[in-house]
């Protein structure tokens, strides 16, 4: 029984410390520069990245080039992807702006429809993505955290999970060209 509530002890510490430790996006009201995503995402852009197991071992770096235009209240991001064993992918983004910071978006290998919202200089945006896992593919969730840094760089940290734990990370930093 002693180890029992020493269990349910030291669980209910760790999801104390865990939600104390958790960045919330209103915790970036007022940072500077604003994020205005019709502004950097208009042009040319090239980003750098890498992706982490969850051990936190890098396992693939990119490069890629996005391609971004807007429309009114709708956005287009063409990226490609070139990874450092040769592979290219290419993912097309068609984004709304729903005013007040809010945007969604789809993409051909994003399930059902991404969604996020800026406060400050700083974009959260979560949805599931499926990816190339053996002879199939995945679903995984994606939560996406852009900085921006100044009117040239962003900096892009997502965690991805499946069923609620962290399999990997994504680093990227994206700057504009033009």
């Amino acid at each position: 029984m002693k180890i029992l509530f020493r269990l349910l002890g030291v669980t209910a510490l760790s999801t104390i410390l865990f939600a104390c430790s958790s960045q919330q996006l209103e915790d970036y009201r007022g940072t500077q520069p604003a994020l205005d995503l019709k502004t950097f995402f208009d042009g040319e852009l090239r980003a750098y990245g890498m992706l982490q197991n969850r051990a936190g071992e890098m396992t693939r770096r990119f490069t890629a080039t996005i391609d971004a235009s807007w429309e009114g209240d709708a956005g287009i991001l063409e990226e490609e992807f070139i990874f450092d064993d040769g592979e290219i992918e290419y993912r097309t983004w068609h984004l709304t702006d729903h005013g007040n910071g809010r945007y969604t978006g789809t993409a051909g290998d994003v399930i059902g429809e991404a969604g996020g919202s800026i406060v400050g200089s700083v974009f959260q945006w979560q949805y599931q993505l499926e990816v190339p896992y053996g002879d199939g593919t995945i679903s995984v969730a994606l939560d996406d955290w852009l900085y921006l840094i100044d009117e040239n760089h962003l900096i892009n940290k997502t965690r991805l999970s499946k069923f609620g734990f962290r399999v990997g990370e994504l680093t990227l930093l994206i700057e504009k060209i033009n």
